[in-house]
């Protein structure tokens, strides 16, 4: 085999390493609400997650592109392949210490970071800051924001429209409408992440010179990418899922509901409208702690919140720095 090949052949390895991880790290964001509520139980919505995942991955064209063609610009070659692979296992590491550690912090983020902390360093690439700061720091800053007041909003709306409900009646209907919920945030998830993971692959082809384009997708990358995942989310993130689903707040069904709607929504416009590749940790977060703040400011566990925002905060940082140092390890290892 070329060295080409044997180089792109280790960067999509690694890539559907971090897709595995990507799975039961993020599995949480899914499913979190549903299964703290009892509206399903946890191997059925794990299920049901890793087949959203599935059907959501061929809607992320867009965002596949945006990760693939706009974070950073490497000539073709060895050389660069090295670059991806070491900005991979930085993010593969930062989601495992953070897996460790139960924080649900943003597996986005950490590959975005992994990417720029190798290319800070590699001769003749580029980081585009631009693309960047649009597609990625002012979403960064914007999503959990939007999640936090779209969260209470919606809440207070649900809590004025079923103020002279049963509440017993009600639990069991949110409880039938969060399966419902449930499902369009592990599509929304699909879209999101996988498609991260379809654009490493589509940037090693082009940057190994096996395909012209650096945003054509082949249609087996579609489908790696969706079983991938899809598989990592079966396996399940129990560590993030009692977090989010238990220490932030006490969940009711109604308010698993409304964190659910608020997020896949958020991450819906952000994939089939602005192709922007956003954190799903960081809006269904942000979502339930916003949620959670209409019952009383207190009922937030502020104290497990700002561990968290302090995972967001670290997660692009520390993850560059990871791939810096193993980007110096492996550059022997992809010469040209």
């Amino acid at each position: 085999m070329s060295p080409e090949l044997v180089a792109t052949l280790a960067v999509i390895i690694a890539a559907m390493a971090f897709d595995y991880t990507n799975g039961f790290h993020d599995a949480a964001n899914a499913i979190a609400t549903s299964v703290s509520t009892r509206a399903l139980t946890p191997r059925v919505a794990l299920a049901m997650a890793a087949v959203g995942n599935f059907i959501g991955t061929h809607f992320g064209a867009g965002v596949a592109k945006t990760v693939g063609d706009g974070l950073v610009k490497l000539p073709e070659g060895v050389p660069s392949l090295g670059v991806v692979f070491a900005g991979v296992c930085g993010a593969i590491v930062w989601n495992l210490l953070t897996w460790y550690f139960g924080l649900p912090s943003s597996s986005s983020h950490a590959l975005f970071g992994g990417l720029v902390g190798a290319t800070f360093f590699a001769a003749d690439a580029k980081i585009e800051w631009g693309t960047i700061t649009d597609k990625v720091l002012i979403p960064m800053v914007i999503s959990p924001v939007a999640g936090l007041i779209l969260g209470f909003g919606v809440m207070l709306a649900i809590l004025w429209i079923f103020r002279r409900g049963n509440p017993s009646k009600l639990n069991r209907g949110f409880r039938i409408a969060q399966t419902v919920s449930a499902a369009f945030m592990s599509v929304g998830h699909g879209m999101q992440d996988a498609a991260k993971t379809m654009g490493i692959i589509v940037l090693a082809l082009y940057t190994g010179g096996f395909q012209d384009s650096s945003t054509d997708i082949p249609w087996w990358v579609f489908w790696t990418s969706a079983a991938v995942l899809a598989a990592g989310t079966y396996a399940g993130g129990w560590r993030i899922i009692r977090t989010l689903g238990r220490k932030i707040i006490d969940l009711g069904p109604a308010e698993g509901f409304a964190a659910e709607v608020v997020a896949s929504s958020i991450l819906y416009f952000n994939a089939l409208v602005l192709h922007a590749p956003i954190s799903t940790t960081h809006t269904i977060t942000s979502a339930i702690m916003g949620v959670g703040a209409t019952k009383r400011l207190n009922a937030v566990r502020w104290n497990v919140a700002g561990n968290i925002v302090i995972a967001w905060i670290t997660t692009f940082p520390a993850a560059a720095a990871i791939s810096c140092v193993v980007y110096f390890c492996v550059r022997p290892l992809f010469h040209a």
